[in-house]
């Protein structure tokens, strides 16, 4: 049970996100949606209730930011 727990290897003192497999790129694009998705919100909650921005551009930037950018950032690969 103490394996589990406790590794006394010599290479455990490598940074953990060494092997992280997100990069530059992944979070820039993440980051890309969640700005998308809250303009989405914020644009959708100050036009009136049948302007164009509320029923046509808000939904189009939610639209983009959770179903395009978002799961874009989860599946770009590093070309390491």
């Amino acid at each position: 049970m103490s394996k589990l727990f406790f590794n006394n290897n010599k290479k455990s003192n490598l940074n953990p996100f060494d092997s992280w497999s997100f990069g530059k790129v992944n979070y820039i694009l993440f980051f890309l949606g969640i700005l998308s998705i809250l303009l989405g919100y914020i644009i959708m909650s100050t036009g009136s209730v049948y302007s164009f921005q509320s029923l046509t551009f808000a939904p189009i930037l939610l639209f983009f930011g959770y179903l395009v950018l978002i799961p874009l950032s989860l599946l770009v690969k590093n070309k390491k």
